[in-house]
């Protein structure tokens, strides 16, 4: 996967467009969510690469470095 800055600004920034966690951004998407994808099939395009991106991230711990691209928008309270 060819990883660039403006995809890392992407997911802490992009809002899923469809489904349970619609409006919510890409950065927030429980790993639960994104590993039923995994299974069922990512969205093709640059969302589903996205989507596989986040997951790569959240498998390994790296959120953090996401935050401070973050463009106004703070992290949910859960």
């Amino acid at each position: 996967m060819d990883l660039e800055k403006k995809h890392l600004v992407k997911l802490a920034n992009m809002t899923m467009p469809f489904g349970k966690y619609q409006g919510r951004v890409l950065l927030d998407l429980p790993e639960e969510y994104l590993l039923w994808f995994a299974k069922k099939g990512f969205p093709k395009g640059e969302l589903g690469m996205l989507m596989a991106l986040m997951l790569e991230i959240q498998i390994n711990g790296l959120e953090s470095v996401l935050q401070p691209l973050r463009q106004g928008r703070r992290a949910p309270r859960l």
